[in-house]
Protein backbone atom coordinates (compact mmCIF):
# COMPACT_ATOMS: atom_id res chain seq x y z
CA UNK A 1 0.00 0.00 0.00
CA UNK A 2 1.52 3.32 -1.09
CA UNK A 3 1.24 6.33 1.19
CA UNK A 4 0.72 9.82 -0.18
CA UNK A 5 4.36 10.67 0.59
CA UNK A 6 5.62 7.51 -1.14
CA UNK A 7 3.65 8.35 -4.29
CA UNK A 8 5.02 11.89 -4.36
CA UNK A 9 8.58 10.62 -3.90
CA UNK A 10 8.16 7.92 -6.57
CA UNK A 11 6.66 10.37 -9.05
CA UNK A 12 9.58 12.76 -8.54
CA UNK A 13 12.15 9.99 -8.79
CA UNK A 14 10.62 8.62 -12.03
CA UNK A 15 10.15 12.12 -13.52
CA UNK A 16 6.42 11.60 -13.99
CA UNK A 17 4.81 14.32 -16.09
CA UNK A 18 1.40 12.87 -16.92
CA UNK A 19 -1.05 10.99 -14.71
CA UNK A 20 -3.76 8.79 -16.11
CA UNK A 21 -6.73 8.48 -13.79
CA UNK A 22 -8.18 5.18 -14.96
CA UNK A 23 -11.62 3.74 -14.32
CA UNK A 24 -13.87 1.10 -15.86
CA UNK A 25 -17.26 1.75 -17.33
CA UNK A 26 -20.30 -0.48 -16.84
CA UNK A 27 -19.37 -2.62 -19.83
CA UNK A 28 -15.76 -3.26 -18.79
CA UNK A 29 -14.01 -0.74 -21.04
CA UNK A 30 -11.00 0.91 -19.44
CA UNK A 31 -11.26 4.70 -19.55
CA UNK A 32 -9.08 7.52 -18.28
CA UNK A 33 -8.57 11.23 -18.08
CA UNK A 34 -5.05 12.63 -17.96
CA UNK A 35 -3.70 15.39 -15.75
CA UNK A 36 -0.17 16.70 -15.38
CA UNK A 37 2.07 16.18 -12.38
CA UNK A 38 1.17 19.67 -11.16
CA UNK A 39 -2.24 18.24 -10.25
CA UNK A 40 -0.89 15.10 -8.53
CA UNK A 41 -1.78 16.17 -5.00
CA UNK A 42 -5.20 17.37 -6.12
CA UNK A 43 -5.78 14.05 -7.86
CA UNK A 44 -4.73 12.02 -4.82
CA UNK A 45 -7.15 14.03 -2.71
CA UNK A 46 -10.00 12.94 -5.01
CA UNK A 47 -10.76 16.43 -6.22
CA UNK A 48 -10.74 15.72 -9.98
CA UNK A 49 -14.30 15.72 -11.29
CA UNK A 50 -15.78 14.50 -14.54
CA UNK A 51 -19.02 13.60 -16.31
CA UNK A 52 -20.82 10.43 -15.16
CA UNK A 53 -21.63 9.38 -18.75
CA UNK A 54 -18.02 8.15 -19.10
CA UNK A 55 -18.65 5.68 -16.26
CA UNK A 56 -22.13 4.64 -17.34
CA UNK A 57 -20.87 3.79 -20.84
CA UNK A 58 -23.82 5.51 -22.50
CA UNK A 59 -24.78 9.13 -23.04
CA UNK A 60 -28.25 10.04 -21.82
CA UNK A 61 -29.87 13.12 -20.42
CA UNK A 62 -29.23 12.60 -16.70
CA UNK A 63 -25.45 13.01 -16.41
CA UNK A 64 -24.00 14.37 -13.20
CA UNK A 65 -20.61 15.38 -11.86
CA UNK A 66 -18.61 12.57 -10.30
CA UNK A 67 -15.25 12.48 -8.54
CA UNK A 68 -12.31 10.23 -9.41
CA UNK A 69 -10.85 8.85 -6.17
CA UNK A 70 -7.49 7.15 -6.85
CA UNK A 71 -6.53 3.99 -5.00
CA UNK A 72 -2.97 4.91 -4.02
CA UNK A 73 -1.91 1.25 -4.01
CA UNK A 74 -2.46 1.13 -7.79
CA UNK A 75 0.12 3.82 -8.62
CA UNK A 76 2.37 2.50 -11.43
CA UNK A 77 4.72 4.18 -13.89
CA UNK A 78 4.24 2.79 -17.40
CA UNK A 79 7.54 1.16 -18.37
CA UNK A 80 7.31 1.87 -22.10
CA UNK A 81 7.03 5.66 -21.87
CA UNK A 82 9.94 8.17 -22.07
CA UNK A 83 11.73 8.48 -18.75
CA UNK A 84 12.07 12.26 -18.98
CA UNK A 85 8.32 12.82 -19.18
CA UNK A 86 7.07 9.54 -17.78
CA UNK A 87 3.40 8.52 -17.61
CA UNK A 88 1.91 6.98 -14.48
CA UNK A 89 -1.54 5.76 -13.59
CA UNK A 90 -3.96 5.32 -10.73
CA UNK A 91 -7.03 3.08 -10.78
CA UNK A 92 -9.93 5.08 -9.39
CA UNK A 93 -13.13 4.48 -7.54
CA UNK A 94 -15.99 6.74 -8.57
CA UNK A 95 -17.69 8.88 -5.94
CA UNK A 96 -20.52 11.37 -5.73
CA UNK A 97 -19.67 14.98 -4.82
CA UNK A 98 -20.57 14.19 -1.18
CA UNK A 99 -17.98 11.38 -1.11
CA UNK A 100 -20.39 8.44 -1.18
CA UNK A 101 -19.80 5.68 -3.79
CA UNK A 102 -21.31 6.47 -7.19
CA UNK A 103 -24.06 3.97 -7.95
CA UNK A 104 -22.55 3.22 -11.36
CA UNK A 105 -19.08 2.35 -10.02
CA UNK A 106 -18.50 -1.34 -10.75
CA UNK A 107 -15.30 -1.45 -8.66
CA UNK A 108 -17.34 -0.35 -5.66
CA UNK A 109 -19.82 -3.17 -6.34
CA UNK A 110 -17.00 -5.72 -6.05
CA UNK A 111 -15.56 -4.05 -2.95
CA UNK A 112 -18.96 -4.30 -1.29
CA UNK A 113 -19.16 -8.06 -2.00
CA UNK A 114 -15.59 -8.60 -0.75
CA UNK A 115 -16.48 -6.73 2.44
CA UNK A 116 -19.44 -9.06 2.88
CA UNK A 117 -17.10 -12.05 2.46
CA UNK A 118 -14.78 -10.59 5.10
CA UNK A 119 -17.69 -10.13 7.51
CA UNK A 120 -18.56 -13.80 6.98
CA UNK A 121 -14.96 -14.70 7.87
CA UNK A 122 -13.52 -15.37 4.41
CA UNK A 123 -10.60 -14.01 2.44
CA UNK A 124 -10.96 -14.30 -1.33
CA UNK A 125 -7.99 -14.71 -3.64
CA UNK A 126 -8.14 -15.10 -7.37
CA UNK A 127 -5.89 -16.11 -10.25
CA UNK A 128 -6.83 -15.89 -13.93
CA UNK A 129 -6.05 -17.29 -17.36
CA UNK A 130 -6.74 -14.98 -20.29
CA UNK A 131 -6.92 -15.95 -23.96
CA UNK A 132 -6.58 -13.63 -26.96
CA UNK A 133 -5.75 -13.63 -30.68
CA UNK A 134 -2.94 -11.75 -32.40
CA UNK A 135 -4.19 -10.55 -35.79
CA UNK A 136 -2.66 -8.71 -38.73
CA UNK A 137 -3.91 -5.20 -39.48
CA UNK A 138 -4.71 -3.56 -42.80
CA UNK A 139 -2.89 -0.55 -44.24
CA UNK A 140 -5.03 1.74 -42.08
CA UNK A 141 -4.17 -0.10 -38.88
CA UNK A 142 -7.59 -1.76 -38.54
CA UNK A 143 -7.71 -5.40 -37.40
CA UNK A 144 -8.32 -8.12 -39.97
CA UNK A 145 -9.26 -11.78 -39.44
CA UNK A 146 -5.86 -12.87 -40.77
CA UNK A 147 -4.08 -14.54 -37.87
CA UNK A 148 -0.44 -13.87 -37.12
CA UNK A 149 0.53 -17.56 -37.50
CA UNK A 150 -0.86 -21.05 -38.06
CA UNK A 151 0.61 -22.59 -34.92
CA UNK A 152 -1.27 -24.82 -32.46
CA UNK A 153 -1.28 -25.62 -28.77
CA UNK A 154 2.09 -24.97 -27.08
CA UNK A 155 3.95 -24.82 -30.42
CA UNK A 156 7.37 -23.20 -30.62
CA UNK A 157 9.21 -21.02 -33.10
CA UNK A 158 9.21 -21.14 -36.14
CA UNK A 159 5.51 -22.10 -35.99
CA UNK A 160 4.69 -19.72 -33.14
CA UNK A 161 5.34 -16.33 -34.76
CA UNK A 162 3.91 -14.51 -31.75
CA UNK A 163 6.59 -15.71 -29.36
CA UNK A 164 8.47 -12.40 -29.36
CA UNK A 165 5.32 -10.34 -28.84
CA UNK A 166 4.17 -12.67 -26.06
CA UNK A 167 7.59 -12.46 -24.39
CA UNK A 168 7.47 -8.64 -24.46
CA UNK A 169 3.93 -8.73 -23.06
CA UNK A 170 5.05 -10.92 -20.15
CA UNK A 171 8.15 -8.82 -19.44
CA UNK A 172 6.07 -5.62 -19.42
CA UNK A 173 3.47 -7.17 -17.13
CA UNK A 174 6.18 -8.30 -14.71
CA UNK A 175 7.75 -4.84 -14.75
CA UNK A 176 4.35 -3.49 -13.72
CA UNK A 177 4.13 -5.87 -10.75
CA UNK A 178 2.19 -8.78 -12.26
CA UNK A 179 3.12 -12.31 -11.15
CA UNK A 180 2.90 -14.48 -14.26
CA UNK A 181 2.25 -18.18 -13.94
CA UNK A 182 2.91 -19.17 -17.53
CA UNK A 183 2.25 -18.15 -21.11
CA UNK A 184 1.93 -20.21 -24.28
CA UNK A 185 0.46 -20.47 -27.75
CA UNK A 186 -3.13 -21.66 -27.58
CA UNK A 187 -4.93 -24.14 -29.84
CA UNK A 188 -6.14 -21.61 -32.41
CA UNK A 189 -3.89 -20.05 -35.06
CA UNK A 190 -2.51 -16.79 -33.66
CA UNK A 191 -4.14 -17.52 -30.29
CA UNK A 192 -2.29 -17.07 -27.00
CA UNK A 193 -2.88 -17.46 -23.28
CA UNK A 194 -1.31 -15.80 -20.24
CA UNK A 195 -1.84 -17.01 -16.68
CA UNK A 196 -1.85 -14.59 -13.72
CA UNK A 197 -0.92 -16.03 -10.33
CA UNK A 198 -3.33 -15.69 -7.43
CA UNK A 199 -3.61 -12.42 -5.53
CA UNK A 200 -6.32 -10.81 -3.44
CA UNK A 201 -9.46 -10.60 -5.54
CA UNK A 202 -9.61 -6.81 -5.89
CA UNK A 203 -5.97 -6.57 -7.01
CA UNK A 204 -6.51 -9.31 -9.59
CA UNK A 205 -9.62 -7.59 -10.93
CA UNK A 206 -7.59 -4.36 -11.21
CA UNK A 207 -4.89 -6.27 -13.07
CA UNK A 208 -7.42 -7.76 -15.48
CA UNK A 209 -8.82 -4.41 -16.55
CA UNK A 210 -5.28 -3.15 -17.18
CA UNK A 211 -4.18 -6.43 -18.83
CA UNK A 212 -6.03 -5.83 -22.09
CA UNK A 213 -4.63 -2.31 -22.36
CA UNK A 214 -1.08 -3.57 -21.88
CA UNK A 215 -1.45 -6.50 -24.29
CA UNK A 216 -2.92 -4.28 -27.01
CA UNK A 217 -0.20 -1.66 -26.50
CA UNK A 218 2.63 -4.19 -26.85
CA UNK A 219 0.91 -5.94 -29.77
CA UNK A 220 0.64 -2.61 -31.57
CA UNK A 221 4.39 -2.10 -31.14
CA UNK A 222 4.81 -5.38 -33.03
CA UNK A 223 2.48 -4.25 -35.81
CA UNK A 224 -0.34 -6.51 -34.60
CA UNK A 225 -3.80 -6.21 -33.08
CA UNK A 226 -4.69 -8.16 -29.94
CA UNK A 227 -8.35 -9.22 -29.98
CA UNK A 228 -10.20 -10.31 -26.86
CA UNK A 229 -13.39 -11.03 -28.81
CA UNK A 230 -14.78 -14.34 -27.44
CA UNK A 231 -15.12 -16.03 -30.87
CA UNK A 232 -13.48 -14.00 -33.67
CA UNK A 233 -12.96 -16.84 -36.17
CA UNK A 234 -15.33 -19.42 -37.59
CA UNK A 235 -14.31 -22.98 -36.84
CA UNK A 236 -11.55 -21.94 -34.43
CA UNK A 237 -11.44 -22.05 -30.62
CA UNK A 238 -12.91 -19.18 -28.67
CA UNK A 239 -11.01 -17.16 -26.08
CA UNK A 240 -11.88 -17.62 -22.42
CA UNK A 241 -11.30 -15.89 -19.13
CA UNK A 242 -10.88 -18.62 -16.52
CA UNK A 243 -11.16 -17.36 -12.93
CA UNK A 244 -9.47 -19.41 -10.19
CA UNK A 245 -11.09 -18.65 -6.86
CA UNK A 246 -9.52 -19.44 -3.49
CA UNK A 247 -11.90 -19.13 -0.54
CA UNK A 248 -10.01 -19.12 2.78
CA UNK A 249 -11.86 -19.10 6.12
CA UNK A 250 -9.96 -16.78 8.44
CA UNK A 251 -10.58 -18.76 11.62
CA UNK A 252 -12.86 -21.70 10.90
CA UNK A 253 -11.20 -25.10 10.64
CA UNK A 254 -11.28 -26.85 7.29
CA UNK A 255 -13.66 -29.73 7.94
CA UNK A 256 -14.10 -32.55 5.47
CA UNK A 257 -17.43 -34.16 4.71
CA UNK A 258 -16.48 -37.70 3.73
CA UNK A 259 -19.86 -38.26 2.06
CA UNK A 260 -18.85 -35.91 -0.75
CA UNK A 261 -17.31 -37.56 -3.81
CA UNK A 262 -14.23 -35.34 -3.37
CA UNK A 263 -12.68 -34.34 -0.02
CA UNK A 264 -13.89 -30.78 -0.39
CA UNK A 265 -14.05 -28.36 2.46
CA UNK A 266 -17.72 -28.08 3.38
CA UNK A 267 -17.72 -24.32 2.87
CA UNK A 268 -16.42 -24.83 -0.66
CA UNK A 269 -19.24 -27.29 -1.34
CA UNK A 270 -21.85 -24.71 -0.34
CA UNK A 271 -19.94 -22.08 -2.31
CA UNK A 272 -20.04 -24.24 -5.46
CA UNK A 273 -23.76 -24.88 -5.00
CA UNK A 274 -24.46 -21.16 -4.73
CA UNK A 275 -22.53 -20.34 -7.90
CA UNK A 276 -24.41 -23.01 -9.81
CA UNK A 277 -27.75 -21.82 -8.43
CA UNK A 278 -27.31 -18.38 -10.04
CA UNK A 279 -25.13 -19.36 -13.01
CA UNK A 280 -27.68 -18.82 -15.76
CA UNK A 281 -28.60 -15.36 -14.47
CA UNK A 282 -24.91 -14.45 -14.09
CA UNK A 283 -24.18 -15.37 -17.71
CA UNK A 284 -25.34 -12.01 -19.11
CA UNK A 285 -22.60 -10.42 -16.98
CA UNK A 286 -19.85 -13.03 -17.45
CA UNK A 287 -20.58 -13.42 -21.19
CA UNK A 288 -21.92 -10.02 -22.22
CA UNK A 289 -21.69 -10.04 -26.04
CA UNK A 290 -23.88 -11.55 -28.73
CA UNK A 291 -20.64 -13.13 -29.94
CA UNK A 292 -20.03 -14.71 -26.50
CA UNK A 293 -22.60 -17.40 -27.24
CA UNK A 294 -20.79 -18.52 -30.40
CA UNK A 295 -18.17 -19.91 -28.00
CA UNK A 296 -20.68 -21.55 -25.65
CA UNK A 297 -22.02 -24.19 -28.03
CA UNK A 298 -23.35 -27.55 -26.74
CA UNK A 299 -21.55 -30.33 -28.54
CA UNK A 300 -18.22 -28.54 -28.53
CA UNK A 301 -15.91 -30.80 -26.47
CA UNK A 302 -14.15 -27.74 -24.97
CA UNK A 303 -17.21 -25.55 -24.33
CA UNK A 304 -18.15 -25.05 -20.64
CA UNK A 305 -21.92 -25.11 -21.08
CA UNK A 306 -23.27 -27.42 -18.35
CA UNK A 307 -24.35 -25.85 -15.06
CA UNK A 308 -22.37 -28.35 -13.04
CA UNK A 309 -18.99 -28.90 -11.41
CA UNK A 310 -16.41 -31.55 -12.13
CA UNK A 311 -12.89 -32.57 -11.33
CA UNK A 312 -11.94 -33.07 -14.97
CA UNK A 313 -14.76 -32.34 -17.45
CA UNK A 314 -14.14 -29.38 -19.75
CA UNK A 315 -17.89 -29.08 -20.36
CA UNK A 316 -18.76 -28.08 -16.78
CA UNK A 317 -18.74 -24.40 -15.89
CA UNK A 318 -16.92 -25.15 -12.61
CA UNK A 319 -13.87 -27.32 -12.13
CA UNK A 320 -12.21 -28.21 -8.84
CA UNK A 321 -8.55 -27.88 -9.73
CA UNK A 322 -7.11 -28.80 -6.34
CA UNK A 323 -8.90 -30.06 -3.26
CA UNK A 324 -6.48 -30.29 -0.38
CA UNK A 325 -7.48 -28.08 2.54
CA UNK A 326 -6.47 -24.47 1.98
CA UNK A 327 -5.34 -25.25 -1.56
CA UNK A 328 -8.93 -25.91 -2.67
CA UNK A 329 -9.44 -23.93 -5.85
CA UNK A 330 -12.62 -23.47 -7.85
CA UNK A 331 -12.10 -22.65 -11.52
CA UNK A 332 -14.97 -20.76 -13.16
CA UNK A 333 -14.60 -21.59 -16.84
CA UNK A 334 -17.45 -19.92 -18.70
CA UNK A 335 -16.55 -16.17 -18.50
CA UNK A 336 -14.89 -14.54 -21.48
CA UNK A 337 -12.45 -11.61 -21.75
CA UNK A 338 -15.17 -9.21 -22.92
CA UNK A 339 -16.75 -9.07 -19.46
CA UNK A 340 -16.34 -6.37 -16.84
CA UNK A 341 -14.19 -8.34 -14.34
CA UNK A 342 -15.43 -6.31 -11.36
CA UNK A 343 -19.06 -7.11 -12.07
CA UNK A 344 -18.38 -10.70 -13.18
CA UNK A 345 -16.45 -11.49 -10.02
CA UNK A 346 -19.00 -9.67 -7.86
CA UNK A 347 -21.99 -11.69 -9.08
CA UNK A 348 -20.05 -14.99 -8.93
CA UNK A 349 -18.80 -14.37 -5.40
CA UNK A 350 -22.17 -13.12 -4.19
CA UNK A 351 -23.81 -16.27 -5.51
CA UNK A 352 -21.23 -18.45 -3.76
CA UNK A 353 -21.57 -16.56 -0.48
CA UNK A 354 -25.34 -16.95 -0.75
CA UNK A 355 -24.78 -20.70 -1.06
CA UNK A 356 -22.69 -20.71 2.11
CA UNK A 357 -25.23 -18.60 3.99
CA UNK A 358 -28.07 -20.92 2.99
CA UNK A 359 -25.92 -24.06 3.34
CA UNK A 360 -27.01 -25.22 -0.09
CA UNK A 361 -26.18 -28.90 -0.70
CA UNK A 362 -23.35 -29.55 -3.11
CA UNK A 363 -24.64 -31.47 -6.16
CA UNK A 364 -22.77 -34.51 -7.48
CA UNK A 365 -19.99 -33.86 -9.99
CA UNK A 366 -20.51 -34.09 -13.73
CA UNK A 367 -19.26 -37.43 -14.95
CA UNK A 368 -19.43 -36.74 -18.67
CA UNK A 369 -22.21 -39.26 -19.21
CA UNK A 370 -25.20 -38.12 -21.30
CA UNK A 371 -27.42 -40.40 -19.21
CA UNK A 372 -26.24 -38.74 -16.01
CA UNK A 373 -26.92 -35.27 -17.41
CA UNK A 374 -30.42 -36.28 -18.47
CA UNK A 375 -31.27 -38.10 -15.24
CA UNK A 376 -29.96 -35.26 -13.07
CA UNK A 377 -31.64 -32.70 -15.35
CA UNK A 378 -28.42 -30.69 -15.55
CA UNK A 379 -29.14 -27.36 -17.18
CA UNK A 380 -27.15 -25.67 -19.93
CA UNK A 381 -26.13 -22.03 -19.96
CA UNK A 382 -28.30 -19.68 -22.05
CA UNK A 383 -27.90 -20.10 -25.81
CA UNK A 384 -28.07 -16.38 -26.63
CA UNK A 385 -27.68 -12.96 -25.09
CA UNK A 386 -31.44 -12.49 -25.27
CA UNK A 387 -32.02 -15.65 -23.22
CA UNK A 388 -29.32 -14.63 -20.74
CA UNK A 389 -30.96 -11.23 -20.22
CA UNK A 390 -34.28 -12.94 -19.48
CA UNK A 391 -32.61 -15.11 -16.83
CA UNK A 392 -30.90 -12.07 -15.34
CA UNK A 393 -34.18 -10.16 -15.08
CA UNK A 394 -35.76 -13.10 -13.22
CA UNK A 395 -33.04 -13.39 -10.55
CA UNK A 396 -33.56 -10.85 -7.79
CA UNK A 397 -30.34 -11.78 -5.98
CA UNK A 398 -28.12 -11.00 -8.97
CA UNK A 399 -30.02 -7.78 -9.71
CA UNK A 400 -29.55 -6.66 -6.11
CA UNK A 401 -25.81 -7.40 -6.32
CA UNK A 402 -25.46 -5.14 -9.35
CA UNK A 403 -27.67 -2.46 -7.90
CA UNK A 404 -30.70 -1.09 -9.69
CA UNK A 405 -28.76 1.62 -11.53
CA UNK A 406 -26.13 -0.66 -13.10
CA UNK A 407 -28.72 -3.38 -13.77
CA UNK A 408 -30.98 -1.01 -15.69
CA UNK A 409 -28.15 0.68 -17.60
CA UNK A 410 -26.61 -2.66 -18.56
CA UNK A 411 -29.78 -4.43 -19.60
CA UNK A 412 -31.13 -1.46 -21.55
CA UNK A 413 -27.93 -1.19 -23.59
CA UNK A 414 -27.72 -4.94 -24.15
CA UNK A 415 -31.37 -5.20 -25.21
CA UNK A 416 -30.73 -2.47 -27.77
CA UNK A 417 -27.61 -4.35 -28.94
CA UNK A 418 -29.71 -7.49 -29.45
CA UNK A 419 -32.32 -5.59 -31.44
CA UNK A 420 -29.64 -4.08 -33.70
CA UNK A 421 -28.29 -7.55 -34.33
CA UNK A 422 -31.73 -8.89 -35.14
CA UNK A 423 -32.34 -6.12 -37.68
CA UNK A 424 -29.22 -6.91 -39.76
CA UNK A 425 -29.09 -9.45 -42.60
CA UNK A 426 -25.94 -11.48 -41.95
CA UNK A 427 -23.65 -13.19 -44.52
CA UNK A 428 -24.71 -16.66 -43.35
CA UNK A 429 -28.34 -15.88 -44.21
CA UNK A 430 -27.43 -14.74 -47.70
CA UNK A 431 -25.36 -17.87 -48.32
CA UNK A 432 -28.06 -20.15 -46.90
CA UNK A 433 -31.20 -18.61 -48.39
CA UNK A 434 -30.54 -16.20 -51.28
CA UNK A 435 -30.33 -18.80 -54.04
CA UNK A 436 -32.98 -21.08 -52.48
CA UNK A 437 -35.89 -18.71 -52.03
Amino acid sequence: MHTREEVLEKAKEERVKFLRLQFTDTFGSLKNIAVTSEDLERAMAGRISFDSSAVDGVIGGLEQDILLRPDLSTFIVFPWRPRDEAVARFICDIANPDGSPYRGCSRSVLKQVLEEAAQMGFDVWMGAKVGFYLLHTDNKGNPTINTHDQAGLCDLTPFDLGENARRDIVLTLEEMGYSIGYSHHEAGPGQHKVSLKGDNALDTADKLVTFKFIVRTIAQRHGLYASFMPKPLNGMPGSALHLHLYLHPREAEHLTDLEHPLPLDRWTGHFIAGILDHARANTAITNPLINSYKRLQPGDPAAPVYVAWSEDSRNSILRVVAHHGQDTRVEVRNPDPACNPYLALAVILKAGLDGIRQKLPQPPPLSGSNNQRQEAQIACLPRSLEEALRDLSADRRVRDTLGDYIYRSFTRAKAEEWERFQAVVHPWELKEYLNAF
